[in-house]
């Protein structure tokens, strides 16, 4: 049925005279409770009335005009109407209120209010009560919405819930000083606070960096006798912790065990992670005697956090031993955890470990992966132990670990350092192969390299592909050759081909790796 019906019923409403049994008829009251009625009624037997929205006539103006706070009211407090078919009558009013003459009040939100929360629809009243509190236009002090609801809800139940979602809604929309205001409200009135409520406003406060105000609001709850939990203990140690106040956030762990509060695996690795972050390992020390006190054991993530800090700082035998004593405990010990510390030893220089440890990890079936790779043969490559370069380029290459623009640079650079240019040659017919597009710089080593090594032919070959690619090299580097090999001719080649329309392709590159291999042989 469409809106145009509803006002069809409401205008059959006022043209109705029926007889009143008040003797003391008040006709504005009862046409009030007619029309209210008659909405009602069709609101009972539509499915989606307000869904879209009605041409505006003449007619359907002046009947929505006549529409009062009152009998919104009756319309949202009557028992026969369910809470969802409120709901949308109210959004229709919200969403068309060109076509009334009034905005709905604070009364006429939180009777719907009431309504949605004794059908338990939290969402929906959370939503309404969010407009109250934040919409420019609607916007209505918290003690005004306390008294109407002291003076209007019988229900202490709902009165709780009430509370406790305008508490919620103040921290969502970091509207701290009216949160505190309705939490004091609820303390000192008795009204039941929710300590997950809490806990959302401490998360608010942390999220916004106001560690004092979320360590304030922390005491209050211990004051007004929640049974705070360790979740929001933790959240305030994570707040502190986040602010470099680990020494204050240990004390607060330790003063919290003491009145039955004891942290768990969560809280001590908030701990152990701003510890090893900032490497500070005297105060790490007494976390660990802290965790012991508890009963607290390690975890995964206490050995993750553990050996991401000692790698970084330099202690890498001691983040190895962590290593061991997690495979002794029968943990799961990931690549990450072996490539932090791989990396630690190829920055100090000990490549014999890291590869030893490399070795280690495929002993213990954790594979490693590109990263693991990369870090070993850079370092390997500062140092000129290509040969071992080249091993683990080949068992990259057979477990099908991608090499990327970088490491191919790198090893073609160092290749053509040494000497090694089939290498480096066969490198970069890979990156073609590949689809990887090789830079400037990357033909400059490898031409200079056939050069330096006296295989003008090759570099002749690969000038001519460069230059018909249209890229530009560093003639500097070249200028020897072009004495040599009398670059302007090839120039001048280069440019008829590219006049008569000829593009050189990725196959001309191949057969210089062909022409190459065949004057080796």
């Amino acid at each position: 049925m469409s809106l145009q019906k509803v006002l069809q019923n409401l205008q059959t409403v006022k043209r109705c005279h029926l007889p009143n049994p008040n003797p003391n008829p008040n006709p504005a009251l009862d046409t009030d409770h007619k029309i209210a009625k008659a909405i009602i009624s069709t609101i009972l037997t539509t499915t989606c009335p307000y869904q879209t929205n009605p041409t505006t006539t003449t007619t359907t103006t002046t009947l929505l005009s006549n529409l009062t706070p009152s009998i919104i009211k009756h319309i949202l407090s009557d028992p026969h109407l369910k809470a969802p078919k409120c709901l949308d009558f109210f959004n229709f009013l919200l969403t068309n209120q060109s076509l009334i003459s009034f905005e709905p009040d604070l009364e006429a939100h939180l009777t719907l209010v009431f309504r949605l929360l004794k059908a338990r629809k939290f969402s929906d009243a959370e939503n309404l009560l969010r407009s109250l509190s934040n919409d420019e236009d609607l916007r209505y002090p918290f003690s005004v919405i306390a008294s109407f609801v002291e003076n209007h809800c019988d229900d202490s139940k709902i009165t709780t819930e009430i509370f406790n979602l305008m508490l919620k809604v103040y921290s969502d929309n970091r509207k701290f000083e009216e949160a505190s205001e309705a939490f004091d409200h609820m303390r000192k009135n008795g009204i039941e606070i929710n300590e997950r409520t809490c806990t959302v406003h401490l998360i608010a406060l942390m999220k916004c960096d106001l560690v004092g105000l979320g360590l304030e609001f922390f005491y209050r709850m211990l004051q007004s006798g929640i049974e705070v939990s360790v979740f929001s203990l933790t959240v305030v140690v994570d707040g502190l912790c986040k602010g470099g106040e680990i020494k204050r956030a240990k004390e607060l762990v330790e003063e919290m065990e003491g009145r039955g509060i004891k942290p768990n695996i969560i809280t001590c690795n908030t701990l152990v992670a701003a510890c090893a972050k900032r490497w500070n390992f005297e105060e790490l020390h007494m976390i660990f005697m802290l965790m012991k006190k508890a009963g607290v054991e390690f975890n995964v993530e206490t050995y993750k956090f553990l050996i991401d800090g000692l790698s970084s700082s330099g202690k890498i035998e001691e983040a190895e031993r962590m290593v061991i004593e997690m495979h002794g405990k029968g943990f799961k010990v990931d690549t990450h955890m072996y490539n932090l510390i791989i990396n630690g030893w190829c920055r100090l220089g000990n490549l014999e470990k890291a590869l030893s440890l490399c070795f280690t990890m495929k002993d213990r079936s954790v594979c490693p992966n590109a990263y693991t790779y990369w870090t070993i043969i850079g370092s390997l490559c500062k140092v000129g132990q290509l040969e071992t370069v080249k091993e683990l380029v080949d068992e990259m290459l057979n477990k099908r670990i991608e090499l990327d623009q970088v490491t191919f640079n790198t090893l073609i650079n160092a290749y053509c350092e040494e000497g090694m240019m089939d290498e480096a040659i066969g490198l970069l017919a890979l990156m073609e192969k590949k689809g990887i597009v090789a830079c400037v710089s990357v033909y400059d080593m490898v031409i200079s390299g056939l050069f330096k090594f006296n295989r003008t032919e090759e570099a002749k070959c690969l000038l001519n592909i460069v230059v018909k690619r249209g890229l530009t090299l560093n003639m500097l580097s070249f200028s020897p050759l072009f004495d040599t090999v009398g670059y302007c001719g090839y120039e001048g080649a280069v440019s008829r081909d590219q006049e008569m329309g000829v593009s050189p392709s990725s196959a001309a590159y191949y057969d210089l790796v062909d022409e190459q291999l065949e004057l080796d042989t």
